[in-house]
């Protein structure tokens, strides 16, 4: 039986050799065991939409078999699911298959930010919110846990890119890393505590995200609470005992005891404290009491069945003109395009599973259809007549009442292991599109893409667009069930569809250069720079249709402290089916010395409702609600002022907003001869004291005390205006203004 600690006296009795050997893996996807020590070894696999335990040899890309597993719809469409019960259902599932197959740890969720579309590992991700990926994040994390494996939440922190991701240093102001890409990780942290936390590759600012200490002791540890084994991405540590005296607990994979040696070689010497070994000894020691071997077969057909359900939740109903969407019973149906029967449903590199069954969406469709004509429209790996194929497609949606254009982006466009450098559809689906719209009385395009694609040069020429991202193995029926409405659209965007490329805001600083990828747009991620800098989006983030309608009436915000809230709303199903609606709450101010987005999403939640019925839902806002991260004080802040809380049908369309104002936090700044004039005048203390002395014993003010010199001085700071005005103050004086600007004040 594994244990779950070692004491003073276990851990007395291990050599330092042996200490070390137990901080790095004996393979490729296992830990060493120390049977003396009742430590066995552990397996961990990769996820986090599926269990890849491979069947043999050591690979992370994907490549190698791997026994089979249920391939869930990934994070991407996790994410546009806006329910956390969908993200806890997938963890739940993969924590059984897992514990099934003898994993103690599954990698995964990951919950960076979608800083561009261009990024390559985007399917593995949720958001371009830290809100909706954190809870989405805790909701998979604990459910996982609760089945027994582990999970690994990844990849901390800032690894937003794929290219040069080994070693390229992501340079982000501390109020952008605390705003939006570290919430989501300190949310899965705190609230679920999954067992590990997996570093990321890059760098951080300079430092080695393995080897960076603020950020796996200072932040994630003394800040956060963390106690769980911090474990490298595979290959990602640089220098082992920086790594360890940063923090990171585990080195994977096995490195055939370089590493090992390193460790033992740095204690003697001095180099490093054998307490910091011991430590992460503990952790590790802990890690291996969820090892429980194999424990036997997972039921395939429920899960297949569950993993159907969950993908008709995310799908996103971009467009539904004239209601061409449900298909009607009877209907004509010409299928075109080579997804329909070889689905893209996941993405390509670590998380590749190898999935029990994969159902086609063309065989799904006959299901309602029998009679559906299929027409292959494009190829996937280029061969045969593209103008042939295209003209069969037209001929096909010609003689049918509606086309279903099944497009997309295979595993050549985008995976693991590179960026894209567009996001374009490949041009032949483009043209076939057109075509097919042009020859047929409606058109419908489905899309599968891990990452957002471009709907410019055809979407105006269709009737709608299902936006299908990848679903999972079952996602060819769930497909059907959404087209023939079984099951009624209730996936929102978790991210923003732009026009152009040109008009996200990364644009200028994706991928960087030189080594380095400079965070140049600050908080303004997403819609909050769109709807900051006004530049308009073909969809916005939160956008999604269904076959009913919604509205939402009797919006209360009652302030329950000085800078807490609760928002109360009540939703009606409007329509004529059954339906999901997602409530999104989001908050507007200008309160503060910092820029503010235009709204920031602050809650949200998932309601079923039936035809005509009402529900009121209750959603609390908390402190961090309405708080900026004061890089100055190093701390969250609440600026007094007004504060709107917006109820969206997106980020775009506001549908009912009330202002309340917050006393805020009462701070006092501190200033000293480093800061500027201005920021002494406007001191409650010192400015006033500063102006007597500044003007004292003077029958008039001179040119550079009046309003328009001290405008032009105020950016000065205060010793360069001193020595610059020809000031001399007595010694007393200025230690009196010094006191009065400081924190006893």
């Amino acid at each position: 039986m594994a244990r779950t600690d070692l004491d003073a006296l276990a851990l007395d009795a291990l050599t330092l050799e042996q200490k070390a050997a137990l901080l790095s893996g004996r393979d490729f996807w296992t830990t060493k065991p120390l049977d003396q020590a009742g430590i066995p070894s552990i397996a961990l696999c990769d996820g986090p939409h599926g269990v890849r335990r491979e069947a043999g040899g050591s690979d992370h890309l994907g490549i190698n078999d791997s026994l089979p597993a249920t391939c869930f719809p990934p994070a991407v469409a996790v994410g546009s699911s806006w329910d956390p019960e969908v993200a806890a259902r997938i963890g739940a599932a993969v924590g059984r298959e897992g514990r099934a197959l003898g994993v103690a740890v599954v990698l995964g969720p990951g919950v960076n930010i979608k800083r561009s579309p261009l990024c390559g590992r985007n399917f593995e991700y949720y958001s371009e919110d830290p809100l909706l990926s954190g809870v989405l994040g805790a909701a998979h994390v604990a459910a996982l846990q609760a089945e027994g494996p582990g999970a690994s939440v990844k990849h901390f922190a800032a690894n937003n890119q794929e290219t040069e991701r080994m070693r390229v240093s992501a340079d982000v102001d501390e109020r952008t890393l605390r705003e939006i890409y570290f919430p989501a990780f300190e949310r899965v942290v705190t609230e679920a505590r999954p067992a590990t936390v997996m570093c990321s590759y890059n760098r951080v600012n300079g430092v080695y995200a393995s080897q960076n200490r603020w950020l796996l002791t200072d932040v994630l540890r003394r800040e956060w609470g963390f106690t769980g084994v911090v474990v490298s991405d595979w290959g990602a540590v640089q220098d082992r005992v920086a790594a360890l005296a940063a923090g990171l607990d585990l080195e994977m994979p096995g490195t055939g005891g370089a590493g090992d040696r390193r460790v033992v070689e740095a204690v003697r010497a001095g180099e490093l404290d054998e307490a910091v070994v011991d430590a992460s000894v503990r952790r590790v020691a802990a890690l291996t009491a969820r090892h429980s071997g194999v424990s036997g077969a997972f039921d395939a057909d429920a899960h297949h069945a569950l993993a159907r359900e969950l993908a008709a939740e995310c799908a996103v109903l971009l467009k539904n003109d004239n209601d061409v969407l449900p298909l009607p019973a009877g209907a004509r149906v010409a299928v075109i395009g080579e997804f329909a029967v070889r689905p893209r449903f996941q993405g390509g590199g670590s998380s590749h599973i190898n999935a029990t069954r994969v159902d086609a969406a063309l065989d799904a469709i006959r299901a309602h259809a029998p009679d559906a004509a299929y027409a292959q429209g494009f190829s996937l790996d280029g061969t045969g007549d593209g103008r042939e194929l295209r003209e069969a497609a037209a001929e096909a949606a010609a003689a049918a009442d509606v086309a279903v254009v099944f497009a997309g982006l295979s595993e050549r466009e985008e995976s693991e292991g590179f960026d894209r450098e567009t996001i374009d559809l490949p041009a032949v689906q483009v043209e076939l599109i057109r075509a097919v719209a042009a020859a047929a009385r409606r058109t419908v395009v489905v899309l599968s893409n891990g990452g957002v694609v471009s709907l410019e040069g055809w979407h105006d020429d269709v009737d709608a667009v299902l936006e299908g991202w990848l679903l999972g193995q079952a996602g060819g029926s769930a497909v059907a069930d959404l087209l023939f409405g079984v099951v009624n659209p209730s996936g929102r965007l978790a991210e923003s569809i732009p026009f152009r490329l040109q008009d996200t805001p990364s644009y200028l600083n994706f991928p960087g250069e030189a080594g380095h990828v400079r965070y140049g747009e600050g908080v303004m991620v997403g819609y909050r720079y769109h709807e900051t800098a006004e530049r308009p989006v073909r969809y916005p983030f939160g956008h999604g249709l269904g076959y009913t309608t919604f509205a939402t009436s009797g919006l209360r915000v009652v302030r329950t402290g000085d800078d807490t809230a609760t928002v109360t709303v009540t939703v009606t199903n409007t329509g004529r089916r059954a339906g999901k609606h997602v409530v999104q709450v989001y908050v507007a101010t200008t309160a503060g010395p910092v820029r503010r987005p235009a709204r920031e999403l602050r809650a949200f939640t998932k309601v079923a409702l039936a035809p005509g019925e009402s529900r009121t839902v209750t959603l609390p806002l908390g402190r961090r609600a309405f708080a900026y991260y004061d890089v100055t004080l190093g701390r969250w802040v609440v600026a007094p002022g007004d504060y709107t809380i917006q109820i969206g049908e997106n980020a775009s369309a506001v549908v009912a907003e009330t202002t309340i104002g917050l006393d805020g936090d009462a701070a006092v700044p501190v200033v000293s001869l480093d800061s500027t004039l201005g920021e002494w005048l406007s001191h409650p203390h010192a400015g006033p004291a500063l102006l007597r002395v500044l003007t004292s014993g003077r029958s008039e003010r001179p040119a550079e005390h009046d309003a328009d010199g001290l405008r032009m001085a105020s950016s000065m700071p205060m010793g360069r205006f001193l020595t610059f005005a020809g000031i001399d103050l007595p010694g007393e004086t200025l230690r009196e203004l010094v006191r009065l600007g400081g924190p006893a004040a």
